[in-house]
């Protein structure tokens, strides 16, 4: 629960552009707008899932926040890349589900420092809000309506 008013949110504008392709809007002008689609047989492909795009944040998350910790560390990161593989499955009802997703990391840092590297292995996970929350499930609320 956060202290005081320590929220924040903004509005990102998800629209059908034809059949399964959706553009992205971000919240930000200057954020270029980014495509989804579905693969065939429902959609054409022409950009990444929502499934995709999931895996996408979860390792852009975990990535930032080993790194801020790296940084943070004094410890100079020569490369870091992350490897996201998301496997669906059906549930028990046979609905298609994101049912686990597995991430490899691999850095490179100049300095050998194994005790600070591995302070920072053993906490950064904690500091990745996308993977933490999708670990403890977040709360959507959904609404429908019809324009007129």
């Amino acid at each position: 629960m956060p202290e005081k008013d320590e929220t924040n949110s903004y509005s990102i504008i998800v629209e059908r552009v034809d059949d399964f392709e959706f553009r992205v809007q971000f919240d930000k002008p200057e954020f270029p707008e980014l495509t989804l689609d579905e693969p065939s047989p429902l959609g054409q492909d022409k950009g990444p899932n929502a499934t995709r795009v999931l895996a996408a944040a979860i390792g852009n998350c975990l990535s930032a926040s080993l790194m801020f910790c790296l940084q943070r560390s004094k410890l100079v990161v020569d490369s870091l890349q992350a490897e996201v593989t998301p496997t669906t499955a059906r549930n028990e009802e046979g609905r298609w589900r994101v049912h686990h997703v597995d991430v490899k990391i691999l850095t490179k840092t100049a300095e050998e420092d194994p005790k600070r590297f591995q302070r920072c292995v053993e906490i950064f996970e904690n500091y990745c809000i996308v993977t933490a929350a999708v670990r403890q499930g977040i709360p959507v609320n959904v609404e429908v309506s019809q324009s007129e």
